[in-house]
């Protein structure tokens, strides 16, 4: 290959700019790696999720109901849209487990009998399924399965329905109904105290007092034809036999928390790169910028021996090229091996058969494109400066600036100042763009660690917040069925209960127009003491007596405010249609909630001292002989320990989050450096005359580094408090975009994370002064200090 003579004195130039030039590359790499690594998990994730659906036939439509006859089957199956019908029985489980304290709960749900599932197909990890005339075997979900160490042969004492059973684990599977495992109603995986079931059809409906019948549906819409439409003639069917609300794929628990995962991916593979290529945008402008004002007596020579202006600009052009060619291979590979890294992660919440690291080649593509965009546009100009500059105007040096005192000089401010002070004073004021620029770049590389430093405060916040503010009970216990007040005296009387509040839970729609949500409607007493609903602030906020109050979220996603109507229909009991006003908005950060006080809920419900359960405090001298009685009591579904559930957060979501955020961090850390790095190495390349002079007429190394010293720290005053602001509104911004129904992180940056931003960029500016300073000792005095003829 023949190179022409501009790309040789591209390579040359090349090698004397490798340090701001590899700066640039550096932070335009760490935007293309976060781009490359999320939009491939997100592409992992889709395909995986879309594959698995299809080959085990998730469901369209669900819907929940107490009772049908399964002669309703053909009825179902002849609605018109209707390409296939499963009918099945779910009921809930409380299992005492060997080296577990407290019971565990879980759901147990039918499988057909002498035929494969239509819907729903299960995929056998090891093991195999129930056998027609065994009506004790039962097929455990992998999660909690691993969680315990259970293996085919298992034996596990359970109470379903009030009967104490002995059953044989036969089987470990999966299902793309629970690829997310966690109870109903709630967003946090507790594998150790959560699983999923499956028994043959005719022993769990015996068990359940369902023989003959059904109590839930899985319909597989044909192509073509609305899911709404169904749904509707669905809910029409089976209203008389206490059916709930039908509901589409896209609303099932586990499905809507993939679906809420995959858009905070989606807003993070654009928050973060476009940050970090704008920035790298920025550098690339500086770096050319001040190339071709270095460069006006070799621009102009060249356009004299005959080069057209359009060679002179693609020449430059070239310098942003090499630049964006080396962050693509480097950011490339970050992204591969980060995605790779990352990936065994994710198949630990959602659990597929196989989940592997897919590349997103288009993702790629556009993001060389995008990288190649943020570099052309940070050239541009630079390179039109140099197309636009006539060859005479060029070969004159560049005019020089106005030497006079500073205006604080002038004022009397600087009397007490050394040279080397004064003349970083003059300097900044003589090129105040070049300043105003410089303390930008210095500003955005304070704000990039407040981003991931605000994640991981979020995190302590939200802890803080839900489980030490909001949820003050030691446990919550859920009955089978709604109980009368005696049952709340029955809670109290367990041993250890100090305290007891009850709470009644009904499943509902909340409807405004054409914007709905399946959720239960929680009645609480007005002013609770033990699960307290707060405002933003964290202050208790009162039930109104008449009217609800909903998450702030949730208001969001129907499009209400306080003083607002919304619709709700109830589906449970009498199934109460109702319009309720909106009382106010509370703060919560996990999943959405509707809260009524407990006496107009049971008033809307018209029913007595009704409750679904409470709320306890426990002596924890007696917290032994508490679970004993819990495990015990037929009437109890499912015991919450507040300790476990935070505890469970922290080893999942907060994990998870916490590792994201340290790969965040590390490439904020690495950006803060390269812009303060780039800045320092361009201000040197461009001084480097002014600085040997200053060396030949006595100034000594010292106080030639001093001049430079004293313009870093006067930048460094003014843009530090700039950059921590900067850095909220970044913050702000990924919150926002990353907040969804399932999860949500609050905005709380303590000082420790501006302190840390801060040090970064003072450490950075301290290394870069270093190298800076190394460079001012090597300047060669006579090289430098030669007439330009």
């Amino acid at each position: 290959m023949v190179f022409s003579a501009l790309d040789r004195k591209l390579w040359r130039d090349t090698g004397r700019l490798k340090g701001p030039m590899a700066a640039v590359s550096v932070v335009m790499a760490c935007g293309l790696a976060m781009m490359v690594m999320s939009r491939s998990l997100i592409r992992s994730l889709e395909t995986t999720r879309d594959a698995y659906y299809q080959s085990y036939r998730m469901a369209d439509v669900f819907c929940e109901l107490k009772r049908a006859p399964n002669a309703l089957r053909d009825r179902l199956a002849a609605i018109e849209g209707v390409a296939v019908v499963e009918t099945r029985v779910v009921g809930r489980l409380t299992l005492d487990l060997p080296g577990l304290e407290e019971p565990a709960d879980g759901t147990i749900l039918s499988i057909p009998e002498g035929r494969p599932a239509q819907l729903h197909r299960l995929h056998v990890r090891r093991g195999r399924l129930p056998e027609i005339g065994r009506p004790h075997e039962v097929v455990v979900g992998e999660a909690f399965a691993q969680a315990h160490g259970f293996e085919p042969g298992h034996m596990l004492d359970a109470l379903v329905h009030g009967a104490r059973e002995r059953l044989e684990i036969v089987g470990i599977a999966l299902s793309p109904e629970f690829v997310y495992e966690a109870r109903a109603g709630e967003t946090l995986p507790d594998n150790r105290r959560f699983g999923v079931f499956w028994m043959a059809e005719r022993p769990l409906a015996t068990a359940f007092e369902l023989d003959g019948a059904f109590n839930s549906v899985l319909i597989d819409v044909a192509p073509g034809h609305p899911a709404a439409a169904v749904m509707a003639e669905l809910d029409r069917v089976l209203a008389p036999f206490g059916g709930q609300v039908a509901y589409a794929r896209r609303d099932q628990p586990s499905a809507m928390r993939l679906d809420d995962e995959l858009r905070e991916l989606r807003a993070l593979s654009f928050a973060f790169p476009t940050v970090f290529l704008s920035i790298a945008a920025f550098m690339a402008s500086a770096v050319l910028s001040r190339l071709i004002r270095l460069q006006r007596e070799q621009i102009a020579q060249l356009k004299a021996f005959g080069y057209a202006s359009n060679q002179v600009g693609w020449h430059y052009l070239k310098f942003a090229l090499s630049m964006v060619a080396a962050a693509t291979a480097v950011g490339l590979a970050a992204g591969v091996v980060l995605g790779q890294l990352l990936m065994p992660v994710y198949h630990r919440f959602f659990r597929f058969p196989e989940l592997t690291f897919r590349l997103d080649v288009p993702a790629l593509a556009l993001a060389v494109l995008v990288s190649a965009g943020a570099a052309v546009l940070g050239a541009i100009g630079a390179v039109r400066q140099a197309m636009r500059l006539p060859p005479a105007e060029a070969m004159r040096p560049e005019p020089p600036a106005v030497f006079r005192r500073s205006r604080l000089e002038r004022a009397g401010g600087a009397r007490m100042a050394g040279p080397s002070l004064r003349m970083a004073l003059r300097n900044l004021e003589r090129r105040p763009w070049q300043a105003v620029f410089t303390a930008l770049g210095l500003a955005l590389a304070t704000g990039l660690p407040v981003m991931p430093g605000a994640m991981r405060d979020g995190i302590a916040y939200l802890m803080r917040f839900q489980w030490e503010e909001a949820q003050r009970q030691d446990v919550t216990v859920s009955l089978i069925e709604p109980g009368s007040a005696s049952a709340l005296a029955d809670l109290r009387h367990l041993p250890g209960v100090t305290l007891a509040e009850p709470f009644r839970s009904v499943p509902a729609r909340v409807q405004v127009g054409h914007r709905s949500r399946r959720l239960a409607v929680t009645g609480l007493p007005r002013e609770a003491l033990l699960h307290r609903v707060l405002d933003a602030e964290g202050r208790p906020i009162p039930l109104p007596l008449d009217g609800l109050l909903l998450s702030a979220k949730l208001a969001e996603v129907l499009g209400v405010r306080p003083g607002d109507r919304l619709r709700i229909e109830v589906q449970e009991g009498r199934r109460p249609v109702r319009e309720v006003t909106v009382g106010g908005l509370i703060t919560d950060y996990a999943g959405v909630a509707v809260y009524m006080e407990i006496n107009a809920l049971r008033r809307l419900m018209q029913e007595g001292g009704t409750l679904s359960g409470a709320h306890l405090t426990v002596d924890p001298a007696r917290w032994s002989a508490f679970l004993a009685a819990v495990r015990e009591s037929p009437s109890v579904a499912a015991l919450v320990i507040k300790s476990a559930v935070r505890d469970s957060f922290n080893r999942s979501t907060a994990e998870m989050i916490h590792l994201v955020q340290g790969m965040y961090f590390a490439f904020s850390v690495i950006v803060s450096f390269g812009v303060v790095y780039n800045s320092a190495r361009i201000a040197l390349a461009e001084r480097h005359r002014d600085f040997a002079t200053l060396r030949v007429i006595g100034f000594t190394h010292r106080e030639v580094a001093a001049v430079m010293l004293g313009e870093l720290i006067i930048l460094s005053a003014v843009a530090l408090p700039v950059g921590l602001v900067i850095g909220r509104l970044l913050s702000e911004i990924i919150v926002a975009t990353a907040s969804t129904e399932s999860v949500r992180l609050p905005l709380a940056i303590s000082t420790r994370t501006y302190g840390t931003a801060i040090l970064i960029v003072l450490a950075s500016a301290a290394v870069s002064f270093a190298v800076v300073s190394r460079g001012i000792r090597r300047l060669d005095l006579l090289a430098v200090l030669k007439a330009h003829e």
